[in-house]
């Protein structure tokens, strides 16, 4: 083998050794990490509540068509008072028996990344809340551009699906069926 030969080859080594594996496997993953919003609104008779946290993660893998998200239920912010927050960590999502909130599954359709466009998309899979798992079938608003995917859902969450009391001394504080919204970006993982 010539040298110009050996050097040529040596390089071309070494650059496929630098390319990220999940491109040399044609496969693209795109993530989050504490990029994404989520939020909750409770409309009661006697009173509304907002929280949020921008405390998001998850990953999605394109070619298999499944993602997992998370977030860290003592993340939410934004109660009407100290004691609200309080009370909704303690007493209803008792957050130190379980801290996370999840979703994961598969979409519908099938979706690639490889074209700008904007769809709307089934994401199907496991809610779990409050330690408690069930099968939910959330609409997705994607806007997807090179390295960057823009997602958005809204849905509800029925309380007793969770296994979520409330007590009567609240009911009419606190609404059986809260309202959820996301809004995140992911993007490509290098």
């Amino acid at each position: 083998m010539s040298n110009s030969l050996g050097k040529a080859l040596f390089c071309l080594i070494l650059v496929i050794c630098m390319l990220p594996a999940n491109r040399l496997m044609g496969q693209r993953h795109f993530h989050t990490h504490n990029r994404g919003q989520v939020t909750f609104i409770s409309e009661a008779p006697q009173e509304t509540i907002h929280a949020r946290s921008n405390r998001l993660k998850g990953v999605v893998d394109w070619e298999k068509g499944t993602f997992l998200f998370t977030i860290d239920i003592k993340s939410f912010t934004g109660f009407n008072t100290p004691v609200q927050r309080e009370h909704f960590n303690e007493n209803y999502m008792e957050s130190d028996t379980y801290p996370v909130a999840s979703f994961q599954g598969k979409f519908v359709e099938a979706i690639s990344p490889d074209k700008s466009q904007t769809l709307t998309v089934r994401a199907k899979g496991k809610m779990k809340i409050h330690g408690v798992e069930r099968q939910m079938i959330i609409p997705l608003e994607l806007k997807i551009k090179k390295t960057e995917v823009v997602a958005k859902a809204r849905f509800i969450i029925a309380l007793e699906d969770f296994e979520i009391k409330i007590p009567r001394i609240v009911s009419e504080k606190l609404s059986p069926n809260i309202l959820v919204l996301v809004s995140t970006s992911l993007t490509e993982m290098q």
